[in-house]
């Protein structure tokens, strides 16, 4: 990997200091819209709003962060079409991120996390334009949410703290879309909707999240090419926020995230661990996670068959 990542949020301060076409475009998303459960003659709308979701989330600047082609952050974002009546569009969203381990091929997953609130309204061929200060669409808020906790998340990951500016902006979607009534964005109402999501990385109870991110990947991953013992250590120390987020917060949405996006990973790390950092690591993921048995005793056996 290009060690040029690695200063990027460095980059990001001088950047904001220049003006907005200088700094390159920062996501590299792939999009998909499944509506194969919707009965239609002509499915062409779901083609057109694929493309144009495509469009917008490679084309739209999030930030005046400065990213080169190859350090833009790879994406997904998975639409299932379940209902579709009179221009509104209702299913899930599936959305994923990842970034490379320095100085490896590896690649580790940052976000795997499924919205299953999702309702818009969309005509065929409709813009969708994009706008930090006014609430242009649902569809659009949805969007710009999650860009900008997948920089958010991104940046963590790299420097402590680093995705303040990411998390400020997806408040501001959240504050203007909860004044719209539209689905997915009331506070409280869903312990896994989209405020609930932002509240997981920046209430003050479980914000530790962040923490847990810039040391897990930074000071764990991608440290182990150099020393997979230690880096492989400083993970393993990383679970404990887990257990302080479970005893203040024990139905947030950032450790079933935690889950999806690294449980896998995890299985895979420890294989090579001693018994000692396996039955550390094992004890409280089961603790955790206690319907996730068959990944975690892997972990004790430091098997991945």
């Amino acid at each position: 990997m290009n060690i040029t990542r690695y200063i990027t949020i460095l980059i990001f301060c001088i950047c904001s200091l220049l003006s907005h076409s200088v700094c390159g475009q920062e996501l590299n998303c792939q999009v998909e819209v499944n509506a194969d459960q919707i009965q239609t003659a002509n499915k062409q709308v779901f083609k057109t709003l694929e493309e144009a979701i495509n469009e917008y989330m490679n084309t739209t600047k999030f930030s005046n962060a400065q990213f080169s082609i190859n350090e833009k952050i790879d994406c997904r974002l998975f639409f299932t079409i379940k209902e579709y009546n009179d221009n509104t569009i209702i299913g899930d969203l599936q959305v994923q991120s990842s970034r490379p381990v320095y100085n490896s091929t590896y690649t580790t997953t940052l976000i795997n996390f499924k919205d299953t609130k999702i309702e818009f309204s969309y005509q065929e061929n409709e813009p969708l334009l994009f706008s930090e200060n006014n609430m242009e669409s649902n569809l659009t808020a949805i969007l710009n949410f999650y860009a900008y906790m997948i920089l958010a998340i991104d940046f963590d990951s790299f420097s402590l703290k680093g995705g303040d500016q990411f998390y400020e902006k997806a408040q501001n979607v959240v504050q203007m879309a909860q004044s719209s009534g539209e689905s997915g964005w009331k506070a409280f109402e869903d312990t896994k909707n989209r405020p609930a999501v932002l509240a997981a990385y920046t209430d003050p109870n479980t914000s530790i999240l962040r923490t847990l991110f810039y040391e897990y990947h930074r000071l764990g991953l991608d440290e182990m090419v150099l020393s997979p013992d230690k880096g492989r250590a400083k993970i393993s120390s990383t679970l404990d926020y887990l257990k302080k987020i479970y005893d203040v917060a024990p139905m947030s949405v950032g450790l079933s995230m935690f889950k999806d996006a690294k449980l896998d990973e995890l299985v895979n790390l420890y294989t090579k661990a001693s018994q000692t950092e396996r039955d550390n690591a094992y004890e409280i993921l089961s603790s955790l996670y206690p319907t996730e048995n068959d990944r975690t005793n892997k972990i004790k056996t430091g098997t991945n068959k």
